[in-house]
Formats: C-alpha cells, structure tokens, sequence
C-alpha cells in the first residue's frame, strides 16, 4: 500500500493563520513588503517559507525556541530572520507578542545592487535567533506603532520596511560562495547597462536593444541579466518604472498623472494606474496625498 507523500509546509504567514496563533493586524506596505501583529501560546510551527521573515518579539517569548537550537529563547526585542527556502520547527511556549515584516526574495536584488554594488545571488541572508540589533528593533518598533490603516502612516511604514532590509543587508548577510558566481554580466558592463537603461525608462526598449548595448545575442544576453539582476530583463524595467513614478509622486510639486505616465514609459494614465496600484496597494494618485501628508 502506497502512503501519500507529506505535504510541504506553507508560508509563514499561512502556517500561523492555520494554527493557534491570533492575527491582530496585517497590512500590505508595497513594493513586496507586508506586515502582520500576531499572538500565539503553547503551540508548535513549521515553516518553509517563500519569503524571508523578520521577527521582533514585543511581549513575552522566554518559553520559545527552536526544535535545532533548544537552549536559546526568546524575549522582548529579540529577532529572528527566516530566510526563504530555510525550513524551520518551532515551539511555542507561554503567551507572547510579536511583530512580523514580510519581504519578497526579489526585493534584495535592487537594495544590493544600489547599496552594496553586488549582485544578490553573491549574498546570503543568515538565519538569526533571538539575535540584538538595537537599530533593527528601533526601525521595527517604529512600524509598530504606526497606524497601518492610514494611507500616509503606511507609507511611512514601508520607508520603515525599506530601511530594515538595508540594515539586514549590510550588517548580516554574508558572501556566496566563490564557486556559486558563474556567468552574469561583467560588474563594469552591468553599471553602464543600468545607467543606459535609467536613461530610457519613457521609451520602448527591447531585449535586442539591451543585448546589442552588452553586444550579446538574445538568449545569452537573457541569461546573464537574470543571473546578474535576480529578475528577467522586463521585470526590471517594469519595476523601475514604478520607483521612478513613485519618486516623481512624492515630488512637492508633482507633475499631472499624464505628464508621470509619459515619463516612466506607461502608454497611458490608465496604465499606470493599473501597474502602480498592483505594486503598492493604492493608485497614484492616494499615493501622492499619502506622501503629503507625510511632509506636512
């Protein structure tokens, strides 16, 4: 008799909306960020998450640790770091409070490529337990105590979200392996490529463009942007285009919706809007009075 292969286990966010966890508050801050308030006793988790999860313990957690690691627990203002694809067991002791900001793989690739002048698959994000970071836990303690239902205090708290993964990354990721770097555009080629781009972001450019500028054919030229970017050629335009909108929409005196879309490449309003609120969770132009508010 056959026995059915166990299934995986979920998401973060999807394996504590399932256990005895209570959710007190989430919020989706843009730009692949999320946020969620939660409590949880006496209770027992498995992740394997698809996204890299930083943890902050506002109350309680001295009786939780992990299955691998049982002498260390947790305490208020203690963090951990779930990297994506690291599996990880729980155990959950005595009531406790804690804050989890949720991040997408694909959003290191442009904070290492603009912070660190590396591409992200030559960094490796570490596993932190109950780890001290007083700038990290400053950051994280702040979006707490924000009000995630306000449009302007969750752009404030996606500023916040930004700030922590630049601090993540420069102070705790490590160096890939030597021998995991292979292909990818050279890192001088790669810098005059994004400049190029930068440039262009209101025209059309294809992917015969991009390789004829790296003079690559096509397919080779594909390759080695992903491998370098984290993302396909069009993914990183798309996204660009939308920090470029986003940038002219904080602006204080910023340009009509049609004079942005023209800027950032969008055929019309119409599509920006469609793009832009995808991203962020708003249209452009709750994003422009969010911004307001914030500089008043």
């Amino acid at each position: 008799m056959s026995t059915a292969a166990p299934s995986p286990p979920a998401d973060v966010f999807d394996v504590l909306s399932r256990s005895r966890a209570r959710l007190h508050r989430r919020a989706t801050l843009g730009d692949g960020l999320a946020v969620a308030q939660w409590s949880n006793s006496f209770d027992a988790t498995r992740y394997l998450p698809r996204h890299h999860t930083l943890s902050l313990y506002l109350r309680g957690g001295h009786g939780t640790y992990r299955e691998d690691a049982p002498t260390e627990r947790g305490a208020p203002g203690k963090l951990c770091l779930m990297p994506a694809g690291h599996e990880v067991n729980w155990v959950v002791g005595s009531e406790q409070t804690f804050v989890h900001l949720y991040f997408e793989a694909e959003r290191l690739a442009p904070l290492a490529l603009r912070l660190l002048d590396r591409e992200p698959r030559e960094l490796r994000l570490p596993e932190l337990n109950f780890c001290d970071d007083p700038e990290l836990v400053a950051s994280l303690a702040r979006l707490v105590s924000l009000d995630w239902t306000d449009a302007g205090e969750r752009l404030a708290a996606n500023a916040l979200g930004h700030a922590a993964l630049a601090h993540v990354l420069a102070r705790h990721a490590g160096r890939a392996p030597r021998g995991d770097i292979r292909g990818g555009l050279a890192p001088a080629l790669r810098r005059r490529l994004v400049d190029w781009l930068d440039a262009r972001l209101a025209q059309a450019v294809t992917v015969g463009e991009m390789a004829a500028f790296c003079a690559l054919s096509e397919t080779h030229f594909a390759h080695a942007f992903r491998a370098s970017m984290g993302v396909a050629p069009h993914e990183w335009i798309v996204a660009r285009r939308i920090e470029r909108a986003a940038a002219l929409l904080r602006a204080r005196h910023a340009p009509s919706l049609d004079d942005v879309a023209r800027a950032t490449g969008h055929a019309s309003a119409s599509h920006l809007v469609r793009r832009f609120k995808a991203v962020w969770g708003m249209t452009p132009g709750q994003y422009r009075a969010a911004a307001g508010q914030l500089r008043r």
